[in-house]
Order: C-alpha cells, then structure tokens, then sequence
C-alpha cells in the first residue's frame, strides 16, 4: 500500500497538491491530509482550491475568497499544511485552471534533486479522472495518493487506467508494494486507511436546515461561517 519510507535524498522533498473546491474545507479533507502525511512521510500538503472548477459551474460555488479563506484558517496552526492561490484568479482575471497545468508549475517550483510531487485525491475523484484535460499525460506527470475508505473495491480505480499506461514489468520495490498501481513512468498509491463520513455536501445540508455543525469542520471554519452568515445563514 505504501512507498518505501526512505527519505528522499538530501535536499529533496516530498510535495503532495490536494485541489478541490472546498465548499466548505471539512474535517474529511483534515483526516485525508494527515493521514498522507502519516503514510507517506510529505514535507508539505498544498491544499488548493479552485476559484472555477472545469467540472463545477462556479455559480453554484462560494465565493472563492471565502473558500480560501477557510483553508487558510485550517492551515494555520500546521506549517506542513500550506494553503495555496495556484489556482485562483490573477489580478482579478477569471481562469479555469486544470490539473495538468497546475502539476507543471508545481514541478517548476520544486526542482532540486530528490525533490518529488505526488497527487492527492479521493477514489471518487480518481474514478472520474477520464474526463480531465489531457489525463493520460497528467498520470505519467507524478505519482498520485488515491485516498478511499476500507473495503472500496480498489481495483476500480485500475480499470480507469488506459492499459497503455501501465507498466509491462513492475520496478523492483514497487511489486512489492500491497495494492499500488505501477505505471510506466509513476505510480497510483492506495490511502485505504481515511473512514470518514463527511463531506462537503452534508454540511452545506445542515447548514441549509440550520442544524449545527460543531464537529465537522474545523473549529475556526465553523467561526468563519457563522460570522461571515454563509450557506444562508
């Protein structure tokens, strides 16, 4: 299930993107975070959130300042957890940003030797990932962290992957590792340790029926909402 627990050589760093729309950030994303971050032994975690999501139309999304915002308060208290504007609008410019571009600006940014960039996501997200832009391209771009809870039948997340892509003889080490999915030039590793029931919905839902939301999202996400009277508030 899990890459080798070497350290990258000296100067080099494990950097893991979580993008999403974070609608609002919730404890799910925090368990998702750190649970990588147990596993996989990353220096940092990007969370990213995107001001306009290829699949999402953004009138049906917060403002983008205020999901920022809310990433930025969980963020605070952990410097390993950095919240990221690589997929915001620049000075005010609307853009959509996609995945593929996002990896390549990443690895521009971190390109010392050993330095490595992993994918974060859920087996959700994953299941879909046919239908980004130039997908194929972004599976070869780094190694991905496929987040699902125990018992998801992880050998979905195979079938999604074009045949072509996978590697014909596995590199030594890697076949040893339980459930990962070994390309030709990365690697799709399985997080199956996240159990978590909330999602960005659920809570938007309770907050739409004025039910509380103490416990599912961070404590100074729950403050923001209620100051700023989102979600209808």
């Amino acid at each position: 299930m899990l890459p080798s627990r070497k350290r990258a050589p000296a100067g080099g760093r494990r950097i893991a993107l979580f993008g999403g729309t974070f609608d609002p950030i919730h404890l799910g994303h925090l368990a998702v975070a750190r649970a990588a971050m147990r596993h996989f032994h990353f220096d940092q975690i990007f969370f990213i959130p995107s001001a306009h999501p290829p699949h999402k139309p953004s009138r049906e999304l917060l403002p983008f300042a205020h999901r920022f915002a809310m990433v930025a308060l969980t963020c605070a208290d952990d410097p390993r957890l950095v919240p990221s504007l690589a997929e915001g609008d620049v000075n005010g410019a609307r853009r959509v940003c996609y995945s593929v571009d996002t990896v390549r600006r990443f690895q521009g940014q971190f390109r010392k030797p050993g330095d490595r960039i992993y994918f974060l996501l859920g087996a959700d997200s994953f299941l879909g990932i046919a239908t980004w832009k130039n997908y194929e391209t972004l599976l070869g771009l780094c190694d991905f962290v496929v987040a699902h809870r125990p018992g998801f039948p992880s050998e979905a997340l195979r079938r999604v992957i074009p045949p072509r892509l996978l590697a014909q003889t596995p590199a030594h080490g890697k076949a040893a590792v339980s459930g990962a999915i070994v390309l030709r030039n990365t690697t799709v590793y399985l997080l199956d340790t996240v159990d978590s029931n909330v999602s960005a919905t659920s809570v938007r839902q309770r907050l739409d029926r004025g039910r509380s939301i103490h416990g599912l999202v961070p404590p100074r996400v729950e403050d923001y909402i209620k100051k700023q009277a989102l979600y209808n508030l």
